[in-house]
């Protein structure tokens, strides 16, 4: 994700926690996001605990969806 593209979804960096932990909650899963920190490769979202392929894909779905991000620069999710 582009310089530019994380800082615009910085900016509703909190809605977007709580938005990202609804749709967790509505695949009936125990994961929340703690918070999401933006650094020099793109967003770092910090989880409670290990998260699965569903809960990864819920969260790439979330964010191709934010009005404000330029989907031809989004790289897969990825676990470190």
């Amino acid at each position: 994700m582009s310089l530019s593209n994380s800082t615009k979804f910085m900016v509703a960096s909190c809605k977007d926690v709580a938005n990202i932990n609804r749709a967790l909650k509505d695949i009936k899963s125990d994961i929340m996001a703690n918070f999401i920190q933006a650094n020099h490769l793109g967003l770092t979202i910090m989880t409670n605990k290990v998260i699965f392929s569903l809960n990864l894909s819920t969260i790439e779905k979330y964010i191709k969806n934010v009005d404000s991000i330029d989907l031809d620069d989004i790289m897969m999710s990825r676990l470190p």
